[in-house]
């Protein structure tokens, strides 16, 4: 009888000795999280809804609950449509690279530089990291001229020899945001909280700082390293002016950049919203994934003796 007590707290998020929510918090909270259900979802299932509804009968369901509903003409017309418009393949593909280089550079740069800063001890370690933090109080926007006027001026080598100016290329999407300082906070956070003395008897058995960083720390990380990863790659797939601004080759642009096609000449609604429904997969099936990474690493992680 005692031990299901405290799981029935943990259960409602209390702790041991506290008592459970009575009927009415319990179905206030209900209520509170059906309306932010629907405040949320309900977007997403009109946008899936319309991708099947001709543009008349779009615009004819507005203002109705039809709005929300499979009903009237439904057919695969506007997804047909997306296809034949734009190289939406290609758009695609290169939204999956630029995001997926993007989030694979992006931990391993962000995490050692949390690292440094959270467990090694050197001077102006509390200087270099407020200086990090402090950039993110900067607007990209207020970067984004500066910077393309830097990356214009950098080398690299292609197929015709060294040439200068990394615009219309891949790496002008992917480099500069590798380093991000929240990135870098939320590491630093979760490195501060693992106790100090696992470096020390890691030290004790003849291992380096890069060893004690791969082989103790990252392997403890599993809920930094996913709430990074969804947090770097959803800005990363959802770029949409830095792309416009550096990227003139149909072959390199992102899917973000892809929805200015529907825009031109005849606008169809119908075809924005096939074409935001495929591109909004991706992402849901990432948040998905690390999600249950997120959650299995909160209950496997931890010193094992």
């Amino acid at each position: 009888m005692t031990a299901a007590v405290p799981t029935k707290n943990r259960r409602h998020g209390l702790r041991p000795g506290d008592a459970p929510p009575g009927p009415l918090r319990q179905v206030l909270g209900l209520v509170l999280r059906i309306f932010l259900c629907l405040v949320f979802g309900l977007p997403l299932v009109f946008m899936i809804v319309s991708s099947f509804k001709p543009d008349l009968q779009i615009f004819a369901d507005l203002g109705t609950f039809n709005a929300f509903l499979p009903v009237g003409e439904l057919n695969l017309d506007n997804y047909l449509g997306v296809f034949e418009r734009v190289p939406f393949a290609t758009f695609l593909m290169n939204s999956v690279i630029i995001s997926v280089l993007t989030v694979v550079l992006g931990l391993v740069v962000n995490s050692m530089a949390a690292f440094a800063l959270a467990r090694m001890e050197f001077r102006g370690q509390k200087v270099v990291l407020g200086v990090i933090l402090a950039t993110l109080i900067v607007p990209f926007e207020t970067m984004a001229l500066p910077l393309l006027w830097w990356v214009n001026q950098l080398p690299w080598i292609d197929a015709n020899g060294l040439s200068q100016g990394w615009l219309d290329t891949y790496q002008v999407q992917i480099v500069p945001f590798i380093a991000n300082a929240f990135s870098i906070y939320l590491f630093y956070q979760y490195f501060d909280s693992i106790p100090k003395e696992l470096d020390e008897a890691a030290r004790v058995d003849g291992a380096g700082w890069f060893r004690i960083y791969r082989s103790v720390i990252m392997p403890l990380a599993g809920p930094a390293v996913a709430t990074v990863a969804i947090l770097t790659f959803l800005p990363a797939w959802n770029q949409y002016l830095w792309p416009l601004m550096v990227v003139q080759s149909e072959e390199l642009r992102p899917a973000m950049v892809g929805i200015d096609y529907f825009k031109q000449l005849n606008v169809s609604w119908g075809q924005i919203m096939a074409y935001a429904s495929i591109i909004t997969v991706p992402v849901l099936v990432m948040f998905i994934a690390f999600q249950r990474a997120f959650i299995n690493s909160i209950a496997s992680s931890g010193v094992k003796g």
